[in-house]
């Protein structure tokens, strides 16, 4: 699906590409919504219960997802875990698990950097 043969790897000196998320974290009945390029790195360093999801974007698609949900905002970029924001979150999430998504986009992108 990727376009990469199982064991291909890419050339060490290709730098890696930059993929920006969307991140949706739980922490008990809040969800923050935030944005990185480098979401193992960041998602280390907050407390939190569940990754429910990966959006693809970046500082522009947070910004639109705190408006699109700002009634519901507690403080900061944590958000009250309404059911409004709870399906938007199931409709990006779909069925496959985000590591799983950002794995393909960065395979995707660094296949464009190679191609």
């Amino acid at each position: 699906m990727c376009g990469w043969i199982v064991g291909d790897s890419p050339d060490a000196e290709v730098e890696r590409p930059r993929v920006e998320v969307v991140y949706y974290l739980r922490w008990d009945r809040r969800i923050k919504i935030g944005t990185s390029s480098r979401p193992r790195h960041r998602l280390a360093a907050i407390w939190h219960h569940e990754l429910m999801a990966f959006e693809r974007g970046g500082r522009t698609r947070e910004q639109e997802r705190h408006r699109q949900f700002a009634d519901l905002r507690e403080g900061g970029e944590w958000f009250r875990a309404d059911p409004v924001l709870l399906d938007h979150i199931a409709q990006i999430a779909g069925e496959v698990p985000p590591w799983d998504m950002f794995a393909r986009w960065t395979a995707d992108a660094l296949r464009a950097t190679v191609s």
